[in-house]
């Protein structure tokens, strides 16, 4: 089983490297857009001297492993080394891509989704394709920045260089491949937000809980609170309501209690009866 996950997860890092080279050689390296990285400064230096980006890539990347070996382990280490190597292969097999815009506009922001689809796959299957993608992921474990945010910081630098090099009006169109990439990553990586999490802090729960379980049916937790002015203790429910139920939950706590406090944020992902069953749950279930 190990091995099938392990065989499934290297499938997967392989499809998503070759995503994101075709995202250079349909969209970006035609259109001299270096959207930051490493595979940025591969596209650079195939503009300013030729030199083949998937081997810039490739020899560029291991200094960085070898530092990011003892934080990460030495199968995370497989795995981005895998990624890196691939990646590096498959935008020299898919040189032969011809350029399907040469609307920079257009290039910049079909060539960032795509190339976020296949980062956000790689990081799916908890691989790497190195260079700043590596220290995106460094960032992540250390600070907790999403892999976009941390992507859209530490390739500012590269950007800034394309702009020195190429021209001003490119650096800012690598910015917004940039910027569509972080937002396809985190968007792939957390999933759409369909669902809304509802904390509702009131002097009625019990008839607002009723009126959730019954109305909805949907489940719903009381937590222990304590009101940090009054000292007061205080009940809240949690609840987690589909998009087309948000406004049903608000008119339930409005009839009930009129100086309820409700906040509602996204829930990217739920698991769970009544919404997305997991796989290991889905497997229980088929015995």
């Amino acid at each position: 089983m190990a091995k099938y996950q392990a065989g499934k997860e290297y499938a997967v890092v392989l499809l998503g490297t070759t995503l994101v080279a075709a995202a250079f050689q349909l969209f970006l390296v035609p259109n001299q857009i270096a959207a930051g990285g490493i595979s940025g400064l591969g596209v650079i230096l195939f503009h300013l001297f030729g030199l083949p980006v998937g081997l810039t890539i490739f020899f560029l990347n291991l200094p960085l492993f070898i530092l990011a070996a003892r934080l990460f382990g030495g199968s995370f280490i497989a795995r981005g080394l895998f990624g890196a190597a691939t990646l590096s292969l498959m935008v020299e097999l898919l040189v032969f891509l011809p350029a399907v815009t040469e609307d920079l506009l257009l290039a910049s922001l079909y060539g960032g989704a795509l190339m976020g689809v296949g980062v956000a796959l790689v990081f799916r299957a908890r691989g790497s394709t190195g260079g700043t993608v590596l220290a995106a992921q460094v960032l992540n474990k250390l600070f907790g920045f999403t892999m976009g945010q941390s992507l859209l910081s530490v390739d500012f630098l590269v950007i800034a260089l394309a702009g020195i090099v190429f021209s001003l009006e490119l650096a800012m169109y690598a910015l917004i491949s940039l910027f569509v990439s972080s937002r396809v990553i985190d968007l792939v990586q957390e999933g759409i937000s369909s669902s809304k999490a509802a904390l509702i802090i009131s002097s009625r729960t019990e008839i607002i809980v009723d009126k959730i379980l019954l109305e909805l049916n949907r489940g719903a937790t009381i937590l222990d609170g304590r009101g940090a002015y009054t000292g007061h203790a205080r009940e809240l429910v949690l609840t987690v309501v589909s998009q087309s139920e948000v406004q049903r939950l608000k008119t339930i706590v409005q009839e009930v209690d009129q100086r309820a406090f409700v906040i509602l944020g996204n829930a990217h992902e739920v698991l769970g009866e009544g919404f997305k069953v997991s796989k290991l749950r889905k497997a229980d279930l088929g015995n």
